[in-house]
């Protein structure tokens, strides 16, 4: 016996079902776009303009580089220099934006 579509109840019409899946997919689509930095992490050598760590270390480089170019220091020591500045400027400003957490 064939079913008329007036019995057919609505969410066993393919109209339903296709809704469903249609609220599915914007569901879906909502929590990937909530949690896109897990998904897709930002690149870590993008830093942004207002982070302070970056500016210090930025500011400590180009004096350190002037040091070596004044042959004030060698290659070896500006390395020194700028591994020490990078946890002075991460000390002073409290981590940044930025900061990379100690390994575990």
């Amino acid at each position: 016996m064939i079913e008329s579509p007036r019995e057919v109840h609505f969410l066993d019409r393919p109209t339903a079902r296709l809704c469903a899946v249609g609220v599915a997919l914007l569901m879906a689509a909502a929590l990937a776009f909530m949690h896109r930095d897990d998904l897709l992490p930002p690149d870590p050598a993008a830093v942004s303009a207002d982070d302070p760590v970056a500016r210090c270390l930025a500011e400590r480089a180009i004096d350190i580089d002037k040091m070596v170019a004044d042959g004030t220091v060698t290659a070896q020591q500006a390395e020194l220099f700028k591994s020490r500045a990078e946890a002075l400027c991460q000390s002073q400003q409290g981590g940044g934006n930025n900061a990379v957490p100690p390994p575990r």
